[in-house]
């Protein structure tokens, strides 16, 4: 191992030790801080500055994404107008390190005077910041892994982290699920595999690959070609599904000769194929695929409740939509 990696190794020890003596302080002033935020009729107010100010970016950001309303103030901008956007019904969770920030000190007669809470993540618990808050949070560490001590590093870290913590417990509390979350995100493939469900997706109409059990493989043939999707549903005469009729079972049927062109589909058709119903989840849909047994499958039937076929999912509908 060369000294590059060595030193890479250490600070990755270090960040990790930092966050690892963060556990003991989930303790009665972590209950504190997630009272007060969940009892608050407003936002929880994240500000910072320099390094820390970019982790209190984070931190709110990670707030609003699972329940709990959130925004970043910087404090030099807060001076200047910004403190505004401020009511009495807000939580702020003001970071720093040394907890002598100026912008920030400078903005606390401010958050007084507007009556806002005040939770302190700070590195120095003596601080003037930790003393004029409501709750303090110490996440101090033992050292920075800067080898010259100096670059907010291991600090930075640990508010992070437990900044994850924070919102992860107000998550449990609001009994955020994933369906609210799908809400918040709905551009993202987390969003799109939470919202998304087969009806958005199928071939529906005209598009749906249909043909009747009476059918022969030559006339199915047609259908599959015409329809591009690889695939025919095969039904009854009341419409309801019967089986499955892929371009990879013809493929198979060659072996017998081509006379087998003339025969029904129903004596080559997959008889218990896999369906979906269009409510559910696209990611069902491709959790079924993947798993089939012996090998994965690329389309699925879409049936109504009295298996009547209503459409056909195809896995390329899901890789489009970045399902997949």
């Amino acid at each position: 191992m060369n000294e590059m990696e060595t030193d890479a190794q250490k600070v990755l020890k270090m960040e990790a030790e930092a966050i690892l003596d963060l556990i003991p302080r989930i303790d009665a002033h972590f209950d504190a801080a997630v009272e007060m935020i969940l009892a608050c009729q407003g936002r929880a107010v994240t500000t910072g500055m320099g390094k820390s100010g970019i982790i209190a970016h984070k931190i709110s950001a990670t707030l609003a994404s699972t329940g709990t309303p959130s925004f970043y103030l910087h404090p030099a901008e807060g001076i200047h107008g910004d403190l505004g956007m401020l009511t009495s019904e807000d939580v702020v969770i003001a970071l720093s390190n040394s907890g002598e920030t100026g912008e920030i000190l400078n903005i606390l007669p401010s958050l007084r005077r507007i009556g806002a809470k005040l939770i302190a993540m700070v590195g120095n618990p003596d601080s003037t910041l930790a003393r004029n808050a409501d709750v303090v949070l110490d996440v101090g560490v033992k050292k920075e892994a800067c080898p010259l001590g100096l670059a907010p590093t291991s600090s930075t870290t640990a508010a992070l982290a437990f900044g994850d913590a924070l919102a992860m417990a107000l998550m449990g509390r609001h009994h955020f699920t994933s369906g609210q979350f799908a809400v918040f995100h709905p551009g993202g493939s987390l969003g799109r595999k939470l919202l998304l469900t087969v009806g958005d997706l199928m071939h529906a109409g005209n598009e749906n690959p249909v043909v009747k059990g009476t059918a022969t493989v030559t006339e199915a043939l047609f259908v599959i070609t015409d329809k591009g999707l690889g695939a025919v549903s095969v039904v009854d005469e009341n419409d309801i599904m019967i089986g499955l009729l892929t371009d990879g079972d013809i493929r198979r049927g060659l072996s017998k000769g081509v006379d087998f062109l003339q025969r029904p589909v129903t004596e080559l058709m997959t008889k218990s194929p896999k369906f979906i119903s269009k409510e559910k989840l696209a990611a069902q849909a491709l959790h079924i695929m993947e798993s089939h047994t012996p090998k994965p499958i690329t389309v699925l039937p879409v049936i109504d409740g009295e298996r009547h076929v209503i459409g056909l999912l195809h896995m390329t509908d899901l890789v489009r939509q970045g399902v997949v």
